[in-house]
């Protein structure tokens, strides 16, 4: 499998680490089959919506029950016909059951490192952030810790994650299309706001305006 090189968040985190390059993930949520998207979409999008009105406990047993019901069903329907045209007894899921469903030990730690990799990264962002590496910087982390009060007392965890979750499948295929447009418009402000940051760092004192110089081995 190829590899790409991935660059770590924070800045204090220098070392190079590798992430495999996109999988089947990217053309669910870029919409390639686009069959196979709308039953990922509107399959994730009930249980999340199911999950906001009713009990976990209670999604998940009703859920199981009718999948083992339209198994059930399907079964009976399956050795009846087979019943009435007199034909070999088979199981309607002897592929499935036959199937390895283990999960393969290489894509697991694959999996693993790679979260590993995300960890380590968000940790040295946040150490930066909270000892005030660049005093910007922190202040823009703020700013947004700030909003998300406000956020939280509007939404719920589970509000966000459907936010989050519809965001998945719309916004990547939105900015696919319109990337030329966005691009441009998030280049100027962009801009913007790193003109803003340049006024306010030049108006901090000294001590405040220099960033904190790393150690040297």
């Amino acid at each position: 499998m190829a590899r790409r090189n991935v660059k770590p968040l924070g800045r204090s985190f220098s070392t190079q680490y590798t992430l495999p390059e996109r999988g089947p993930v990217e053309a669910y949520i870029y919409w390639r089959d686009p069959k196979l998207s709308g039953v990922i979409f509107g399959s994730g999008l009930v249980l999340l919506l199911s999950l906001a009105y009713f009990s976990l406990i209670s999604v998940v047993a009703n859920a199981g029950l009718a999948i083992l019901t339209c198994a059930i069903v399907f079964r009976i329907y399956k050795d009846i016909m087979q019943a009435v045209q007199k034909a070999p007894q088979t199981h309607p899921y002897s592929v499935f059951l036959n199937r390895d469903i283990a999960l393969p030990q290489e894509k697991v730690h694959e999996w693993v490192d790679t979260l590993i990799v995300h960890i380590h990264a968000c940790l040295g962002e946040l150490k930066r952030l909270f000892l005030v590496e660049d005093m910007i910087e922190s202040l823009k982390f703020a700013l947004v810790l700030w909003i998300l009060t406000y956020v939280g007392s509007w939404f719920n965890g589970l509000t966000l994650v459907i936010v989050g979750f519809v965001a998945l499948f719309t916004l990547p295929k939105v900015y696919e299309n319109n990337k030329v447009q966005i691009d441009q418009n998030l280049a100027l402000v962009r801009a913007k706001v790193e003109e803003l940051a340049n006024k306010i760092r030049e108006a901090l004192p000294g001590p405040l305006r220099r960033k904190v110089p790393e150690k040297k081995e």
